[in-house]
């Protein structure tokens, strides 16, 4: 297994694991508590770690979201808000929730060395989002918070090299989504207005998109040996099926 195959084999299995935190009745009573609403709040939790800055620098590092939706959903928060507070009782949450779900993982202390390892190897220039999270102080040390907080730096990681190589091929966001497998549902998802633009021309195109993505993730991955690739791969797949089943 060669870095970037096992970047590219990570990129589902984080998405999953990262996700069943995003949609837990906790983080979304967060959001209740604090007054806002769902999309505010994912806007604001995901991007509070960049501090006090303007809307439109927001939209720029977030990327694959409508800059109208994010700049709504930034400006929600404002109101009532500091973004970076967001951020760090979302952080708080990731922990709460990381010692629940992945507290009780096999392996769990394999795990955290591994993923470790390949956190402090990613060359974060051009990933604004990365470096910001991985700057946020976490406040809790028990091994299943640490776990947490590293997959969601390590997805944060292949969402950031996802959209560089997006840019770089040619693609603009909205051509990304539309030719991805979610096409135009995802689209709205992410708060695009209609027209969109045709899928079939623009496939290709992503595709590229993807092998570049999965070469920058790959990187920091070569902080692992092939076996321990294999290893780290083995055990993501593993969380992912515990906490579907």
């Amino acid at each position: 297994m060669t870095p970037e195959q096992a970047a590219a084999n990570a990129k589902t299995g984080l998405a999953t694991i990262v996700g069943a935190f995003a949609e837990s009745p906790q983080t979304l009573r967060r959001a209740r508590l604090l007054g806002l609403s769902g999309w505010a709040y994912h806007v604001s939790a995901r991007a509070g770690a960049l501090g006090d800055v303007r809307p439109e620098t927001v939209a720029a590092s977030i990327g694959l979201i409508a800059p109208e939706a994010v700049m709504d959903g930034w400006e929600a928060t404002a109101k009532t808000s500091a973004p970076m507070e967001v951020a760090a009782w979302h952080l708080h949450e990731l922990c709460t929730w990381g010692v629940e779900q992945i507290g009780g993982f096999p392996r769990l202390a394999r795990l955290h060395e591994l993923a470790r390892r390949v956190v402090t190897a990613v060359d974060y220039a051009g990933l604004p989002l990365f470096a910001a999270w991985r700057a946020m102080p976490v406040p809790d040390q028990a091994p299943g918070a640490q776990v947490a907080v590293l997959l969601h730096l390590l997805h944060e990681h292949r969402l950031g090299v996802q959209l560089v190589a997006v840019r770089a091929s040619g693609l603009t966001p909205l051509q990304a989504i539309i030719a991805g497998p979610e096409g135009e549902t995802g689209a709205v998802a992410f708060g695009w207005q209609p027209p969109y633009p045709p899928a079939g021309p623009i496939v290709r195109r992503l595709m590229w998109a993807e092998s570049v993505a999965d070469a920058m993730a790959g990187q920091a991955y070569t902080a692992l040996d092939l076996s321990e690739r294999v290893e780290l791969i083995g055990l993501l797949e593993s969380l992912r099926h515990r906490l579907q089943s």
